[in-house]
């Protein structure tokens, strides 16, 4: 289209495009069609289609839409492809997780394997790097689970798939307040453990009735905090 033929009082123009009529009947056909490829595809990829999505499965979902987008909306490409691509990303998603089902090698290559973020009440810093969670948003997720000590915890996983496994200990155990510092009436509520302070960067506990000064057995900073009971 040149830009003389570009009028702002043009409305048909701009509701319709450059297509006729007739081509509004055509797109539910392609919709229709296109909607039964995309079902189809993801029912034959298994349930986890329908659940939170690993790396391939995301892969595969972004394909079908690429490939599903300009068909949908193009009056000059047929819908034959559609089904062609569709039957292609199926293969291979579903080769990929075959041969994760018969080697675990290869599917954690191809899925990634799991994280220990936390181990009995101490931040893993160097894995939380290599998987680039910050203490913020781990923090976050343990005060979703109604988590405000950092000592409570024995275990969290971060999963291939991103979502986070917690395990506690069952009793009460000092540590690391896991409430912001922009709440510090919230913090005082909190009960101090006697004689405890807790590492503000990784939450490694050291027994002293006055605070340290020295640096962090475990990460090496000197940032001290009294460490929270509840």
């Amino acid at each position: 289209m040149k830009p003389e033929d570009i009028q702002i009082t043009d409305w048909l123009r701009i509701v319709l495009g450059e297509v006729p009529w007739s081509f509004l009947f055509e797109i539910v056909i392609r919709v229709a069609f296109i909607y039964f490829v995309l079902m189809l595809s993801m029912r034959l990829m298994g349930k986890r289609m329908a659940a939170m999505l690993s790396r391939t499965e995301m892969a595969a979902l972004v394909s079908l839409a690429a490939a599903n987008g300009v068909a949908l909306m193009d009056p000059s490409r047929g819908i034959l492809p559609i089904a062609i691509i569709a039957v292609v990303v199926v293969g291979i998603e579903r080769v990929l997780a075959w041969r994760s089902t018969q080697d675990a090698r290869f599917e954690r290559k191809v899925m990634d394997d799991l994280d220990v973020l936390v181990k009995d009440g101490c931040l893993q810093l160097d894995v939380m790097e290599n998987a680039r969670i910050t203490r913020e948003r781990l923090f976050a997720e343990l005060r979703h689970d109604e988590i405000y000590n950092l000592g409570k915890v024995q275990r969290v996983y971060m999963e291939a798939n991103g979502s986070f496994t917690l395990f506690q200990f069952p009793e009460e155990r000092a540590g690391l307040s896991l409430v912001p510092i922009m709440d510090p009436d919230f913090r005082k509520e909190q009960q101090d453990a006697p004689d405890t302070y807790a590492c503000g960067s990784c939450g490694q506990l050291l027994k002293q009735p006055q605070e340290p000064g020295i640096d962090c057995p475990s990460c090496g900073e000197r940032k001290w905090e009294k460490a929270a009971l509840s």
